[in-house]
């Protein structure tokens, strides 16, 4: 079993490293061919999608209906092709959250639940062979050298996976840190483990280089990871500094592998995997909400998929010279942008998080860490910790800063609450920028 396991692997490996495309028409040339056979088979093996997409020629697929989290969640019984149903596949995750224990499958398949940040937790599955192409790209994208050398992969998250078992090898030596654990124990296997690949939330990464500063961790790393949570520009500095290295990121959530850094750490979307079709909220800001169809995945097929997240396209080729798309930023969930009500009194202005983000940071070269939540359109939460004595000064620029910015983009200025700063690492993820309440929004009001 573990030979075939690895041959799998290593074949899928090899693929990914092999495979050039000389430009951007022959990868889409490539992507067509994959994604009408994939669709083929998808409308034979799920119910849901055959209705859902009616007579319509596969050919018209850019313009198949899309879904969405609630919809693959309402529809989950007749959509995923490997017979499971949702209950089952909620009693067996849940109880795999409660004990911690996360090897049980059914019939072969792996289980797993979103973290629900959003308010609404989300199944995923994932077949065996599936398993092991996700380990092959993972891994291909993200190993600081060859498969065939000997790596100690140390990865943060809140909850395992067979996912990440499946990586598995003499070779390949994996350990999962659960992010509940308290963060002693994560150091004394750390020291130990002396893992050459370090994967974790920004929030975890950031813990750790301040125990890296204080000589209190003491790791090389040949590569570090961040995933899970938006990376801002201030945790990225300090934990670059921290560990003298670039730090690299991975974008996957439970709708898949969905990009990785390349050398030069530019996030590039794995249009090897998927197809990412672009629903802009900002045209000339090059702000837009991805659309995934996955033509990687069969047990829960993700097609023409809308995520919830908000995405800043890079202006300038890489260069790397990948015709892969290249993303700026990952500005984090739809539903953390702020709305503010416009100042004459006409709609509401929109506010992305990078707005926020730049205006605080160039407020004061003070700021250790922070947080902004939005709790009503006129209450404006600000969190932060700064160096010894300057919390008054800081406090003050970063009112004046969020003043301006409120100021330059024509909305009323929120009344500002100041606390301290305070987050651990969890089962809650850490969102620099956050919305606390719902709008019932007028789209045509919004600027």
């Amino acid at each position: 079993m573990l030979i075939d396991s690895l041959r799998i692997l290593s074949r899928y490996w090899l693929t990914r490293h092999g495979r050039r495309w000389t430009d951007r028409a022959s990868l889409e040339r490539w992507q067509e061919a994959r994604i009408r056979n994939h669709l083929d088979r998808v409308r034979r093996q799920s119910p849901f999608y055959r209705e859902w997409w009616g007579k319509r020629p596969l050919s018209e697929w850019r313009e198949f209906p899309m879904i969405d989290k609630q919809i693959m969640m309402e529809q989950f019984d007749r959509l995923n092709t490997a017979g499971i149903l949702k209950e089952k596949a909620f009693a067996l995750a849940l109880r795999a959250e409660q004990t911690r224990d996360f090897t049980p499958m059914i019939g072969g398949t792996t289980i797993g639940l979103s973290s629900g940040t959003s308010g609404h937790r989300g199944l995923f599955l994932v077949s065996r062979e599936e398993r092991l192409a996700w380990a092959g790209a993972v891994l291909a994208k993200v190993l600081p050298g060859s498969l065939l050398g000997k790596h100690r992969i140390a990865f943060f998250l809140r909850a395992n996976s067979n996912l990440y078992a499946a990586v598995g090898s003499r070779r390949l030596q994996f350990r999962f840190y659960d992010l509940l654990d308290p963060l002693e124990l994560h150091l004394d296997r750390l020291r130990e483990q002396q893992p050459t690949l370090l994967v974790a939330p920004p929030s975890m990464l950031r813990l750790l280089a301040e125990q890296q500063r204080e000589g209190r961790l003491s790791i090389a790393p040949g590569r570090i990871v961040s995933v899970a949570e938006v990376l801002d520009p201030l945790d990225r500095r300090y934990i670059e500094e921290a560990f003298g290295q670039t730090l690299h990121q991975v974008y996957q959530c439970t709708e898949g592998f969905l990009a990785a850094t390349c050398a030069h750490g530019t996030l590039h979307m794995n249009e090897d995997i998927a197809i990412i079709q672009k629903e802009y909220v900002d045209l000339e800001l090059r702000k837009f909400i991805p659309v995934i169809t996955d033509f990687s995945r069969m047990a829960q097929p993700m097609i023409r998929y809308r995520l919830n997240d908000v995405l800043t396209e890079r202006a300038e080729p890489c260069p790397c010279g990948s015709p892969f798309m290249a993303i700026d930023t990952i500005e984090g969930r739809c539903d953390d942008l702020f709305y503010f009500p416009a100042r004459d009194g006409e709609g509401w202005v929109r506010v992305f998080p990078d707005f926020v983000s730049r205006a605080l940071l160039a407020a004061s070269g003070d700021i250790e860490a922070y947080r902004v939540v939005l709790h009503a359109p006129n209450r404006l939460e600000v969190s932060l910790q700064v160096a010894d004595g300057k919390r008054v000064e800081t406090e003050t620029a970063v009112a004046n800063a969020l003043t301006g910015l409120c100021d330059r983009i024509g909305c009323r200025t929120p009344g500002f609450e100041f606390t301290a700063y305070a987050f651990q690492p969890g089962d809650r993820k850490l969102r620099r920028v956050e919305r606390r309440f719902d709008l019932d929004l007028d789209a045509a009001l919004i600027r």
